[in-house]
């Protein structure tokens, strides 16, 4: 699909707002008589003894004329020092003198504030938001190797009431349950969250771009048997291997807790997650007859994997 002019005033549009967030829309940088590209460069010089100026101008991809005004500058400014290489008079080495990393440590701690001051005025969930999808658009544009495009992690405040409001959400719009249902998840959450014993039961979260996008919970049926409950994955999310990633985390737990068996209830209709717990090794044990519940017919389902 070709790109759309749309897509490409979306991106210059947050170029424009991003620049003038990070306040580099000025002649200085943070309060500096450096500018932006003058300050990379005082970065880049500080990140290693010495560096090639053509290995310096081709990371940063500045025209040479301008390079060596700029490191004319700098030596006037006693920040750093030219050299030829050794063994080869063609190319010029460039370092920071005492002067000029005492420079680089005023920038990069003025630098460090103004991001801290900008976080600081956000909640905590926004950050991680922020953060994430910050991480994104670099995983996406960078060269390096791509992350992965969700993480897995422990509980944090505020998850348990999460998990119970996205049931709650989910399976009235996807199955037409009642609030019975939301009702039942709220006091297993309620049972972890009072009762859980940390060295038999865990519960993980699934992000995305700084988004909470999945969870399941690992808890004790009896002293040999774990159960997987409250498998789920946003509708955003799923494809990217979030629901496969989630049990087979929950399944290496049970197994390390010493259980020597695990087991989870589903229903008949939920068809997606019954491919997920096939492919970890769950084979269906149990057929319930229908009962009236949540508001529909339910088919109960047992489903049980050796550890």
């Amino acid at each position: 699909m070709d790109v759309t002019p749309d897509q490409i005033e979306a991106v210059r549009s947050f170029n424009r707002f991003y620049t003038g967030v990070m306040g580099v829309l000025g002649e200085c940088l943070v309060e500096s008589p450096y500018s932006l590209t003058e300050a990379r460069v005082i970065f880049e010089l500080a990140q290693r003894e010495d560096s090639e100026v053509l290995a310096l101008r081709r990371a940063l991809g500045l025209d040479a004329g301008y390079l060596s005004r700029m490191l004319t500058r700098f030596e006037g400014d006693g920040l750093v020092t030219r050299d030829r290489a050794p063994g080869d008079a063609r190319r010029q080495v460039v370092r920071l003198t005492p002067r000029g990393r005492e420079v680089f440590q005023t920038l990069d701690g003025r630098s460090a504030a103004e991001v801290r001051d900008l976080l600081a005025g956000l909640p905590d969930a926004d950050r991680r938001r922020l953060v994430g999808a910050m991480d994104a658009v670099h995983g996406l544009l960078g060269d390096g190797p791509k992350s992965a495009p969700f993480t897995l992690r422990g509980l944090e405040p505020g998850d348990l009431g999460w998990v119970v409001s996205r049931n709650g959400v989910l399976y009235d719009v996807e199955c037409g349950w009642d609030r019975s249902y939301e009702a039942l998840v709220a006091s297993v959450v309620a049972g972890y969250g009072t009762e859980h014993d940390p060295e038999r039961e865990n519960a993980w979260i699934a992000e995305a771009d700084g988004e909470r996008v999945g969870s399941i919970f690992c808890m004790r049926r009896d002293e040999t048997t774990a159960q997987l409950r409250l498998l789920h994955v946003e509708p955003s999310a799923r494809g990217l291997g979030v629901g496969g990633a989630l049990v087979a985390e929950c399944l290496r737990f049970a197994a390390a807790a010493g259980y020597e068996e695990i087991m989870l209830w589903t229903t008949a209709l939920q068809k997606p997650a019954h491919r997920i717990y096939r492919r970890a090794g769950f084979e269906l044990a149990e057929e319930e007859p229908p009962v009236r519940r949540f508001g529909d017919v339910i088919h109960g389902q047992v489903w049980r994997r050796r550890l």
